[in-house]
C-alpha cells in the first residue's frame, strides 16, 4: 500500500471513523457502525466496500453477519499512522466507543 492510497482513503470523515473503530474494536459490523456514527447502512456499506477494495480491510461472514477487520496483510507503518489517528481523536473515539457499549443486541463474534 502506497501512502497516498491510505490517505485518500481516509479522507472521508465516515471512512476514517469507521477504520479507526475497528482499528481499535479489532473488528465491527455494519450494524456497530450505523449504530456509533449514526449513518445509514447504505452509506457505511458503501464506505466499508471502498477501505476493502482499497486493500485496508478484510472480511469474514458469521452466521447473517459481517465483520470487517483491518487487513492482516498491512504494513506495520499503518499501523502506527493508525495509531497516531486514534491518539489525535482520543475523545472523539472514546464517544463512539461507550455508543458502541451502550448498543443493544450487538452481534456475537466467535
Amino acid at each position: 500500500m502506497e501512502a497516498t492510497q491510505l490517505f485518500k482513503c481516509l479522507a472521508d470523515e465516515t471512512r476514517l471513523n469507521s477504520t479507526l473503530l475497528i482499528f481499535r474494536e479489532g473488528e465491527a459490523c455494519v450494524c456497530e457502525l450505523m449504530e456509533a456514527l449514526d449513518e445509514s447502512q447504505p452509506k457505511i456499506s458503501r464506505h466499508l466496500a471502498q477501505l476493502r477494495n482499497c486493500g485496508l480491510l478484510a472480511d469474514r461472514r458469521k452466521d447473517q453477519w459481517v465483520f470487517y477487520s483491518l487487513h492482516p496483510g498491512l504494513p506495520e507503518w499503518v499501523h502506527s499512522i493508525l495509531q497516531q489517528a486514534c491518539n489525535s481523536r482520543q475523545t472523539e473515539l472514546q464517544v463512539l466507543q461507550d455508543t458502541l457499549r451502550a448498543m443493544k443486541c450487538r452481534p456475537n463474534r466467535c
